[in-house]
This record gives structure tokens, sequence and C-alpha cells, in this order.
């Protein structure tokens, strides 16, 4: 698998275990993950555009397959991709840091995919997370969780994060991004810091569900149909729903509500936020998306500071691994691979 091996305590193990770390980025053998060569085929980025690209869809439930428990489920994340995010800041939100355990991949992936390797400054830790070595099963590369949940260990999907893992039988609960915030926003109070912080309420359900609606296509989805662009028409058709959603967005906030909807925090800040955190980092300059700066929209950008302000959102935002990403993986926009400076962004309140 390409990976050097290591000696570390991982979590549900005994001491002694065998961590592998998968071997340093190599995109002249592996190539890139959209274009990759040799041994790293055979952990390819998807299996056609009709595959369903999120296969592993369990949901937490006690009457279920995978009932909730407290030490029984792991995370798989990276730091830099926006629905991953939004797991992690659903986990502190509702006080699980000590329940559900995570593993935090190498933002830089080549043609192999997500891999776990050690930060190159072990001191270094942003929000008590950074980038680490695989705690749950010492796997080197995330496409190993994905092939020990197949029958035969023959995956041919797309490997992407978040993942939920559970420990007990060995295999991937869900890939499916949008319910794992929901049950990790509701199956887990026995054992959550926050149990009576309802993220997802019946009431505002319909309402909810509306602005996600649009905002899940047409923004989280939105920025990559314009920044994956590879012809004019496709681009500029990308372009105009970014903004037209934006602009929506901001028209919604003058009114000087403090969140989207029902006067309260919701799935529907937290599906949004983290597209609005990396907008001016990376969308509007990696992606070509320079109508407006987010900063130069004044609701949005005070409702994103708002956010940034709670912990759980700007502790969990690392914007190095974000920038490293997007500017040096993908290297079919930006062939160099030259990774630019934060851009100054003060986002106190």
């Amino acid at each position: 698998m390409g990976g050097v091996e290591v000696t570390a305590l991982i979590e549900g193990n005994s001491p002694g275990s065998v961590v592998h770390e998968a071997s340093p980025v190599d995109f002249d053998t592996y190539g890139t993950i959209y274009e990759p060569r040799g041994e790293a085929r055979k952990a390819p980025f998807g299996a056609g555009a009709d595959a369903d690209v999120y296969p592993f869809r369990g949901r937490i439930d006690p009457n279920g397959e995978f009932p909730p428990e407290a030490g029984r489920y792991h995370l798989y994340v990276s730091l830099a991709c926006p629905f991953a995010h939004r797991t992690l800041i659903v986990r502190a939100l509702k006080g699980l840091e000590e329940v559900i355990g995570v593993s935090v991949v190498d933002p830089i992936r080549d043609g192999r995919g997500w891999a776990f390797r050690a930060g190159a400054d072990p001191s270094r830790r942003h929000g008590g997370l950074g980038q680490t070595l695989d705690r749950a099963n010492g796997f080197a590369l995330l496409s190993q969780a994905y092939e020990a949940s197949v029958p035969g260990g023959v995956y041919t999907g797309r490997v992407s994060v978040p993942v939920l893992w559970d420990t007990r039988s060995g295999q991937v609960v869900s890939n499916h991004y949008p319910e794992i915030t929901l049950d990790l926003g509701s199956q887990f109070n026995q054992w959550a810091g926050e149990p009576g912080l309802d993220l997802y309420p019946v009431p505002l359900r319909d309402e909810i569900d509306a602005l996600n609606d649009v905002v899940g296509p047409h923004l989280n989805e939105g920025v990559y149909h314009a920044g994956f662009a590879t012809t004019q028409s496709d681009y500029e058709a990308g372009y105009r729903e970014v903004f037209e959603t934006l602009d929506l967005l901001e028209e919604l906030l003058a009114d000087g509500r403090e969140f989207l909807v029902g006067g309260r925090l919701t799935e529907a800040d937290i599906r949004l936020w983290p597209t609005l955190a990396r907008f001016d980092s990376v969308y509007h300059g990696h992606f070509k998306l320079n109508r407006n700066r987010l900063v130069d929209l004044p609701n949005l950008w005070a409702y994103t500071r708002r956010l940034y302000a709670i912990p759980a959102f700007g502790a969990t935002t690392d914007l190095d691994q974000i920038r490293r990403h997007y500017y040096g993986t993908q290297l079919h926009i930006n062939p160099t691979g030259i990774v630019p400076p934060s851009p100054r962004i003060d986002w106190s309140l």
C-alpha cells in the first residue's frame, strides 16, 4: 500500500499495536487524485458518472444495526474538506469529544487518495486536532477502511470524507455526510456535554430543509461547479449560481437575524458556514469566484464572524490546511502547486 510502519498506541487496541503511516506524497509516482497512475489506480477517485459516491448509508439507531454507544464510533475527517468540517462542528457543539474519536488525514493527497501521515510538527495542534495517524485501525490510506467494509475487500467507488466508522463490527457505517451530522446531533445525548442542544428541531425542519435545498446544490456544491469547470459556459453557470445564492443569503440576513432559521443555531448554519469560511481564502482566487469577497457582503460577513466566535466553529477551522489542500492538491487548476499566504482577514467581532 505504499506505507511504512511505526509503532504506536491506537484507540481500542492494546499497547504496541502497529500503526501504518503512508509514505510521503509522490505525484510523480502516483499522479493526482484526478489523474491517478500506477498502483494508485487501485484506489480510484470514482467508478463512473452513474456510480453512487455515497454507498454507505447506515444510521445510528437504538433499534438498528448501529445503536448509539459511547466510544464505539470513530470519525475519519479532513480539516480541509467543508463537508467533513461539518461533523467536527457538531461533535464540538454537542460536547462529544470524549464519546466519538477522530482521525485527521493529511490535507495533501496524491493519486492514492486521503492518507494518514504524522504532522511535520507534532506539537502543533488546531482545536485539539491537527493531522494524525489513524487512531482507530492504524490504516495508512483511507481507502483501506472502504475495502475492509465490502465483501472480498474490492471497492471500486469514490473514497471520500467524512466517514463514520464502527469499531465494534469493523466497518464503515456511513460516508453520507448529510446524515452523519444529523445522527451526531441527536443520537448520543445520553453522553453529550450539551444534550439539550437540538440542531434539527421538528418545528423548523421544513424551513431548514428548504434553505438547505438551495444552499447545498448551488453554493456548497456550486463553488466546485465553477472551480472545476473545463468550459467557459460551465464556469459562468457555476459563477452565477454561487453569487445568486450569496445575494439571496445577504438579503435574508438584512433583517439583522443572528442565525438563518428560527432565531437559533441549526443544521442550516452548520451546512452553510464551512463554505463561507473558505470563500476569501480559496474560492475567490483559486476557483475564480471573484465578483465579491465575502468581506464585501456586510450581512454575510457579520454572520460569518459571529459563528467564527463560537469555539466549535473557530477552533475547528484550520485555514493553513484548507489552503494547502486546495492549492497543493488540485494541480489541474493550479499546476505549479504554489500555495499563497492567507489573505488578511479580521475575524474579530
